[in-house]
């Protein structure tokens, strides 16, 4: 017997992904650059129970890696530009791309966290079983 998933991944991660409440989608996630609000303004959904610490940074660490460490060997055999100007340019890629990643992927994180019910979430709703 299946039961219909009233909290589905796909949803959640599309809505984190936009920095939006994993629950309605309306509300913001995040308050100032990284801080996780308390609760969404507009539903309540209470976000106290997250626990992203470093998921975010490793991820946005690994993507970044795995795009541009490519990206600069090719441009570095293909073109052979100036130490300094592959060094400019793969430095400012590298922490732009950080910078517009890093807020994304914590709200991914947590709104896993939330589809799953870790660490807390839905703690206080009765048992269907």
């Amino acid at each position: 017997m299946t039961t219909a998933d009233d909290r589905p991944v796909r949803a959640a991660i599309l809505r984190g992904l936009a920095c939006r409440c994993p629950a309605c989608g309306k509300g913001p996630l995040l308050q100032g650059y990284l801080g996780v609000r308390p609760a969404c303004p507009a539903c309540g959904e209470d976000f106290r129970a997250q626990r992203a610490d470093d998921g975010p940074a490793y991820l946005t660490i690994l993507i970044v890696g795995h795009l541009l460490a490519p990206t600069l060997l090719w441009v570095w055999v293909a073109f052979r530009p100036a130490p300094l100007v592959l060094i400019a340019i793969f430095a400012t890629g590298s922490v732009a791309l950080s910078l517009l990643l890093l807020p994304r992927l914590k709200g991914m994180i947590v709104a896993i966290q939330w589809s799953r019910r870790m660490h807390g979430f839905g703690a206080g709703e009765a048992a269907s079983d």
